[in-house]
């Protein structure tokens, strides 16, 4: 059970001295809000006084508003939400050379990883501070919004420093300590899918970040492991469609890391779009077969520029339809 208060709320403390009272383990994180995810079974007699003291938990609701101004452009839906960058920070001049390319292009959300999870201990990890320094400074150059990989809780606030929207990796959709601290932060936050998750438990961990109080999320599906082996992961466009359907969220795809090869991401992209997406995520490298992490499934800047005006025309071929169809139902 998760509880959210505002710091002026000094019903936080009562609810703190209830639980220690009871001996009930709980972890409590404190960043934009205070909130406390109970681990202990509570009694009815603890529930009757939380009761008491006016104190609830956040009644599970998926449908979802922000004030965040760069979450209400992608919740706005009136154009297609792109979002692009290297798997991983290697330079800043690496950096200026793609967000130079993004920005004539009109895309406005730059994504990297500072913080780079790998499955081989002796990959390229990333550059830590160092690269959330160089996103945010050629993301201001250029007017364009940063979005970064938090890996764990200690890393929350230093990545909010610097990051307009922080990101869950697959790996960590279950991490459900850092899904709660996330849910005291008032910063937008994309979940990306378990990569063996269902979209029941998908939906669950982004319940775990909204009952925490934010409630500006992004879904995004980056594709399942299943038993083909000719390319990474399985890009769900059902899943997708289903959580659209199920929740207010904005739901992006991730088609670089579905593929895990550069020669389908276009199409799996398109298909996405024309499948209902807000938005899609997608690699980018000047020099892919220079890449310090993913190269395989990267774009050049060539290749995604090209993508780019293949998805917007998607898009609003998918819109126009949708807006005919809408005129036509109320006669049928």
């Amino acid at each position: 059970m998760i509880y959210s208060f505002a710091h002026s709320d000094e019903k936080s403390q009562v609810f703190l001295t209830i639980l220690k009272d009871a001996g009930i383990d709980f972890e409590l994180t404190r960043h934009d809000r205070t909130v406390v995810r109970v681990l202990g079974q509570m009694t009815v007699a603890v529930e009757s006084k939380i009761a008491a003291a006016g104190i609830h938990s956040p009644a599970i609701n998926l449908i979802r508003h922000s004030e965040k101004s760069c979450y209400d452009q992608i919740l706005d839906r009136k154009e297609l939400t792109i979002i692009a960058g290297p798997c991983a920070v290697e330079s800043s001049e690496h950096v200026r050379i793609i967000a130079e390319r993004l920005k004539r292009l009109g895309v406005r959300f730059l994504r990297g990883g500072a913080f780079k999870p790998r499955t081989k201990v002796d990959s390229f990890q990333g550059m830590g501070i160092a690269g959330l320094r160089i996103l945010r400074e050629h993301a201001d150059a250029h007017g364009m919004f940063v979005i970064t990989e938090v890996m764990d809780r200690g890393q929350i606030d230093t990545v909010a420093e610097y990051a307009d929207i922080l990101q869950v990796g697959s790996r960590n959709m279950y991490n459900y300590t850092l899904l709660t601290a996330l849910g005291s932060v008032n910063r937008p936050v994309l979940l990306k899918r378990g990569m063996s998750a269902t979209l029941s438990e998908w939906l669950s961990a982004a319940e775990y970040v909204s009952r925490g109080g934010n409630n500006q999320i992004l879904l995004c599906e980056r594709g399942i492991r299943t038993f083909e082996p000719e390319f990474a992961h399985t890009l769900d466009l059902a899943a997708l469609v289903l959580a659209k359907d199920k929740t207010d969220y904005p739901v992006i795809a991730d088609t670089s890391h579905a593929a895990g090869r550069t020669d389908l991401v276009e199409a799996l992209a398109l298909a996405a779009i024309a499948a209902g997406s807000d938005g899609i995520m997608i690699e980018v490298h000047p020099d892919p077969s220079k890449a310090l992490s993913d190269g395989k499934q990267a774009l050049n800047l060539d290749q995604f520029e090209s993508l780019v005006v293949r998805a917007r025309r998607i898009f609003a071929a998918r819109q126009e339809f949708s807006s005919h169809k809408s005129d036509r139902e109320p006669n049928e």
